[in-house]
């Protein structure tokens, strides 16, 4: 996680300035003030968790390597190997739903979440052998447990990728910049997205199956379909050190999208943000902050009825 070496640098950077200031003859007010910026880029950076291939427990084989060494932070990170231009990731929690990825010959390490807790997971490598059928290359299982339940959704993956040098870290720095709760930087966040991007149509029209956001490229030419926005608006939460899940499933009978976000005083505010089938809607923002005096609303937060989630990313 990069802020231990963060911390780290700032702590060095203090002594060699405390031990070299008599050479430079750097005023005090000098060495405070350069020091308030370098610990305050720290602290910005502190809240960053980027996924590494640690390579402490690695599995390898001729057709994938797979870097299991953080899977207590919930991922699992993929190299495959092989040549095969259709290949399937199929990781199979504790909960038995089966996620389904597109893995690309060449492309290095790509980051997978673990996002059922604790627990057996299954790993299958399934190279296509025609038309759409699919063999097994590789299989493996895993003993996950977590640090806590919400590491996994601190951290970016196939689906919500972006790294430590990504434009949407800045971003919502500034505009979170004068905001105190997590409730106020979801909200900044929604407005910004939802003022400053458009629905691309056609796109939306001609989407293939295994579209994947480039996050980047979203950021500069601000067009793109509802999973761009989705993974963009999480991307940025967790940029910000909020644990937030891009969630698919059921709101009663009706298959969608929507975001949730961890607030200390309230827990898991499911459907914060949400998409409807036609637009992305936030959900009343005073409606959770407000929440400790609302039964009610507690109740509907809290209750797992309102919402069956299928998958989390």
């Amino acid at each position: 996680m990069i802020n231990r070496y963060r911390k780290a640098i700032s702590i060095v950077l203090f002594i060699l300035l405390i031990i070299f200031n008599p050479i430079f003859n750097m005023p005090v007010s000098g060495l405070a003030s350069f020091l308030s910026v370098a610990l305050s880029h720290s602290s910005v950076l502190s809240r960053i968790y980027i996924p590494v291939a640690s390579g402490t427990k690695v599995i390898r084989d001729p057709v994938v390597e797979i870097d299991a060494s953080n899977t207590s932070d919930g991922y699992l990170m993929v190299n495959y190997l092989g040549d095969n231009h259709k290949v399937k990731l199929i990781i199979r929690g504790p909960d038995k739903v089966q996620y389904i990825y597109n893995l690309t010959a060449g492309a290095g390490y790509e980051v997978f979440v673990l996002s059922a807790g604790d627990g057996l997971y299954t790993v299958g490598i399934y190279e296509n052998i025609e038309k759409d059928q699919y063999a097994a290359a590789f299989t493996t299982s895993l003993d996950v447990k977590l640090q806590n339940d919400f590491i996994p959704f601190l951290y970016p993956n196939q689906f919500v990728n972006y790294h430590a040098n990504s434009s949407l870290i800045a971003a919502a720095e500034e505009l979170t910049a004068g905001t105190t709760t997590e409730i106020e930087q979801v909200k900044e966040i929604y407005t910004w997205v939802i003022q400053n991007f458009s629905y691309d149509s056609v796109l939306a029209k001609n989407v293939k199956s295994g579209y994947l956001p480039d996050l980047e490229s979203f950021m500069k030419i601000r067009k793109g379909i509802c999973f761009d926005y989705a993974s963009l608006m999480t991307a940025m939460m967790r940029s910000l050190g909020v644990p937030t899940k891009l969630v698919v499933g059921y709101s009663g009978s009706i298959y969608h999208a929507w975001i949730s976000i961890y607030v200390k005083e309230s827990g898991w505010i499911n459907n914060i943000i949400y998409f409807d089938g036609l637009n992305w809607k936030l959900m009343d923002p005073t409606f959770a902050s407000s929440s400790k005096s609302s039964p009610a609303i507690m109740k509907y937060i809290g209750n797992g009825a309102n919402y069956r989630e299928k998958y989390v990313y």
